[in-house]
């Protein structure tokens, strides 16, 4: 039975991940840079604030998945979330980019547990919304080809948030800091991306629909929904690949922030950006839409010690990723029907894996290598976005066509807990390895060995997380073939059961 889904309503569910991703990729490219430069914290210090609320987040998520599958409400089981969890959110992501002020007279030990409870509640709060959000997409349709579509509209909407938060956070930080401070730029930037989130969620809440009703409604304790999915190849498959995938995402945000800043030659970026009419010798800003977004580069090539060339020529490289990423998605619905969607996750991280391994032959004047890997990295990863959230909904329906119960809460709960997993251990090792294989000093972040640790970290070790998603996807046995087969059955099942798949 087909169960097509309107325009308003795939963009509308688009805009809930959109709007966490205002959190997850500034968690992503900034949030450890963030603690050691604005906080002043010790790698050490930071990567443990970084690790163990993450690690708490994802042993929540199982707990959220098993509240959600229990929901019930007039809105479905999942929508609600989205709502109740939308001011609390804005609230605290404020909190968590407002660095303690140093006139407040706090000890270290007190801007260290600030630190950690504010990001400790940004990540439950992060868990709360998005896993019953991303569960929401695993019963809006029970349409493979429509699943695909959704995911592809909602990965076009985190791109166009990650082009912005890629694009112009360090900018805008530069701008707002301004005749105060760094941490006052970042407190102002992270009030604007509060209040795009909080318009964001709003929009879906009131624009998308649960159709999927289970056949069995869950009555089985969480102990045996979780027993249940171990014994499902595909989502122990897809869990690996999420710790790995995350993993890589992490340590890559960390590890090509510093390539750029420390290891890429400051004039050569200056003529990069220079070619794109992107500098001003005046500091007052030429009034231009560039400089009102405070992307442009203030000084000149022979100045070059504390200007924000490496900020802005980041952000330049971030947004053509995003906008080259953006293209490619809408291409993911046709490729996956056609080849299937596991097919295409495998050949792209293969691809991924080589790619970021060539990073490493990059000379620091290669800037405009740096862009042109950079952009195709992002047409061989692309792809693996839309598809890999859609094989989540499958997993979802393996569980429910081997047991005959449905669980989606707990899927993707537990894949949220590897997910977060994912991004703990990455963003930890990056730090955990330059200081003990590098030996990365805070204090001295452009020495000698540390921007080799950058150049290790941003190549060989991406590709070998990259080759681990390649293992994952070939471990997986949900080809095209098996999705169809599957679907089909539920399908059935569904309608002699009395619940139409696109009953509300």
């Amino acid at each position: 039975m087909s169960q097509r889904l309107s325009f308003m309503e795939k963009a509308g569910y688009s805009c809930g991940d959109a709007a966490a991703n205002f959190v997850f990729m500034t968690m992503v490219l900034f949030q450890l840079n963030f603690y050691t430069d604005v906080f002043g914290l010790s790698a050490s210090t930071a990567a443990a604030i970084l690790l163990w609320p993450r690690l708490w987040d994802a042993v929540f998520d199982p707990i959220m998945g098993v509240l959600a599958d229990r929901t019930n409400t007039r809105w479905g089981k999942f929508r609600p979330w989205v709502l109740w969890t939308t001011v609390p959110w804005c609230v605290v992501m404020i909190a968590a980019y407002t660095a303690p002020d140093p006139s407040w007279g706090w000890s270290t030990g007190m801007v260290i547990a600030y630190a950690g409870i504010t990001n400790t509640l940004l990540m439950t709060l992060y868990s709360m919304n998005n896993m019953p959000y991303s569960a929401l997409g695993g019963v809006m349709t029970a349409d493979l080809n429509e699943r695909t579509k959704l995911n592809s509209y909602r990965f076009v909407s985190v791109n166009v948030a990650q082009f912005i938060v890629g694009g112009f956070t360090l900018p805008l930080v530069a701008k707002f800091a301004q005749g105060h401070d760094r941490a006052h730029g970042w407190q102002v930037t992270m009030t604007i991306w509060a209040a795009v989130c909080l318009l964001l969620f709003l929009v879906t809440f009131f624009t998308t629909k649960e159709r999927i009703k289970p056949v069995v409604e869950t009555h089985a304790s969480p102990k045996q929904d979780f027993a249940d999915l171990l014994k499902n190849g595909p989502w122990i498959a897809l869990v690996c690949y999420t710790v790995f995938n995350f993993g890589m995402l992490a340590l890559r945000g960390g590890a090509h922030y510093n390539y750029y800043h420390h290891y890429t030659d400051k004039a050569a970026m200056f003529d990069f950006v220079a070619a794109l009419g992107l500098t001003t010798p005046d500091p007052a800003g030429t009034g231009s839409l560039a400089d009102a977004l405070g992307y442009i580069v203030h000084g000149t090539r022979d100045n070059l010690a504390s200007s924000n060339v490496a900020d802005v020529f980041n952000s330049i490289l971030n947004m053509a990723g995003f906008a080259t990423t953006i293209v490619v998605i809408m291409l993911s619905a046709g490729l996956s029907a056609r080849f299937g969607k596991r097919t295409v996750a495998t050949v792209a991280f293969g691809l991924s894996t080589l790619q970021a391994c060539v990073m490493y032959l990059l000379a620091p004047t290669d800037v405009w290598g740096m862009l042109g890997l950079h952009m195709l990295g992002a047409v061989f990863y692309a792809p693996t976005i839309a598809v890999m959230w859609a094989m989540y909904a499958d997993a979802a329906d393996y569980s429910e066509w081997q047991t005959g119960r449905r669980f989606t809460g707990m899927v993707f709960a537990t894949i949220g807990f590897s997910l977060k997993a994912g991004l703990a251990l990455g963003s930890a090792a990056f730090l955990w390895l330059l200081a003990g294989f590098f030996g990365y000093d805070t204090q001295a972040p452009s020495a000698p060995n540390a921007v080799q640790g950058y150049r290790v970290m941003s190549s060989f070790v991406v590709g070998a997380l990259f080759a681990g998603c390649f293992l994952s996807m070939l471990a997986n046995k949900l080809d095209k073939r098996t999705t169809l087969k599957m679907s089909e059955e539920l399908a059935e099942r569904r309608l002699k059961a009395g619940a139409a798949p696109n009953a509300v």
